[in-house]
């Protein structure tokens, strides 16, 4: 879907090399999602419906265990804003005074 390479190619051009591990491992994670699923969440704005505990988090040593699943699902609803928006993710591992 050309939608979806536009948004993703623009995404890794221009955030990739500045995006935290976490990050790099969450776009991974979004880039093996199937296309109807993955155009829902960056073409049609929908939220994903579940977020796996799993999921790795940008900043995993700032969380409390028990806070796992809410800071995947907030790291994964960022980076899916950002590759839709086009602006870069703040987080508390973002480095201040970095132009968007």
């Amino acid at each position: 879907m050309k939608e979806l390479d536009l948004l993703l190619t623009r995404w890794l051009e221009r955030e990739f090399d500045h995006a935290s591990p976490g990050q790099r491992a969450l776009f991974e994670r979004l880039l093996a999602l199937p296309d109807p699923e993955l155009a829902s969440y960056l073409v049609a704005g929908q939220a994903p419906k579940s977020v796996d505990a799993s999921l790795p988090a940008a900043a995993p040593e700032a969380a409390a265990p028990a806070d796992a699943a809410a800071v995947a699902a907030a790291e994964l609803a960022a980076l899916i804003q950002s590759i839709r928006t086009g602006n870069r993710i703040m987080s508390s591992t973002s480095a201040p005074g970095r132009e968007p």
